[in-house]
Protein backbone atom coordinates (compact mmCIF):
# COMPACT_ATOMS: atom_id res chain seq x y z
CA UNK A 1 0.00 0.00 0.00
CA UNK A 2 1.31 3.40 -0.75
CA UNK A 3 2.07 5.54 1.84
CA UNK A 4 -0.45 8.09 1.45
CA UNK A 5 -3.47 5.06 1.65
CA UNK A 6 -1.47 3.71 4.67
CA UNK A 7 -1.59 7.10 6.42
CA UNK A 8 -5.60 7.07 5.22
CA UNK A 9 -6.45 3.39 6.64
CA UNK A 10 -4.17 4.13 10.01
CA UNK A 11 -6.36 7.24 10.68
CA UNK A 12 -9.83 4.86 9.66
CA UNK A 13 -8.29 2.31 12.07
CA UNK A 14 -7.77 5.27 15.20
CA UNK A 15 -11.36 6.42 14.56
CA UNK A 16 -12.89 3.15 15.00
CA UNK A 17 -10.59 2.47 17.91
CA UNK A 18 -11.87 5.94 19.29
CA UNK A 19 -15.28 5.12 18.50
CA UNK A 20 -14.92 1.26 20.16
CA UNK A 21 -13.42 2.57 23.69
CA UNK A 22 -15.22 0.99 26.44
CA UNK A 23 -17.51 -0.69 24.37
CA UNK A 24 -15.53 -4.06 23.94
CA UNK A 25 -16.39 -6.67 26.47
CA UNK A 26 -13.88 -7.36 29.42
CA UNK A 27 -11.37 -10.67 28.86
CA UNK A 28 -9.77 -12.38 31.45
CA UNK A 29 -6.33 -12.15 29.42
CA UNK A 30 -6.93 -8.42 29.23
CA UNK A 31 -7.63 -7.44 33.46
CA UNK A 32 -6.50 -3.54 32.11
CA UNK A 33 -8.99 -2.97 29.76
CA UNK A 34 -8.55 -4.02 26.27
CA UNK A 35 -7.14 -1.67 23.67
CA UNK A 36 -9.63 -0.70 21.16
CA UNK A 37 -7.04 0.12 18.24
CA UNK A 38 -4.82 -2.96 18.91
CA UNK A 39 -8.42 -4.98 18.30
CA UNK A 40 -8.98 -3.33 14.80
CA UNK A 41 -5.91 -3.65 13.45
CA UNK A 42 -5.97 -7.23 14.59
CA UNK A 43 -9.34 -7.74 12.96
CA UNK A 44 -8.17 -6.38 9.99
CA UNK A 45 -5.08 -9.00 9.58
CA UNK A 46 -7.09 -11.80 10.58
CA UNK A 47 -9.81 -10.77 7.50
CA UNK A 48 -7.72 -9.45 5.00
CA UNK A 49 -4.23 -11.88 5.80
CA UNK A 50 -2.17 -9.18 6.04
CA UNK A 51 -1.61 -5.90 8.51
CA UNK A 52 -3.24 -3.29 7.33
CA UNK A 53 0.27 -1.44 6.09
CA UNK A 54 0.66 -4.86 3.77
CA UNK A 55 -2.46 -4.75 2.03
CA UNK A 56 -2.43 -3.91 -1.79
CA UNK A 57 -4.06 -0.40 -2.49
CA UNK A 58 -6.96 -1.72 -4.19
CA UNK A 59 -8.17 -3.57 -1.35
CA UNK A 60 -8.63 -0.20 0.55
CA UNK A 61 -12.75 0.16 -0.20
CA UNK A 62 -13.00 -3.38 1.06
CA UNK A 63 -11.21 -2.57 4.15
CA UNK A 64 -13.31 0.78 4.63
CA UNK A 65 -16.26 -1.61 4.41
CA UNK A 66 -15.25 -3.90 7.31
CA UNK A 67 -13.97 -0.81 9.40
CA UNK A 68 -17.70 0.54 9.09
CA UNK A 69 -19.20 -3.45 9.85
CA UNK A 70 -16.95 -3.43 12.84
CA UNK A 71 -18.64 -0.31 14.17
CA UNK A 72 -22.01 -1.43 13.30
CA UNK A 73 -21.41 -5.24 15.13
CA UNK A 74 -19.40 -3.83 18.29
CA UNK A 75 -20.86 -0.57 18.63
Amino acid sequence: MNLKNKKYLWSLIQSTGDFLVGKLPSHPNHPKGRNPYAHVALRVKNRFGYSYKDLPDERLPEVIKFLDLIKQEEG
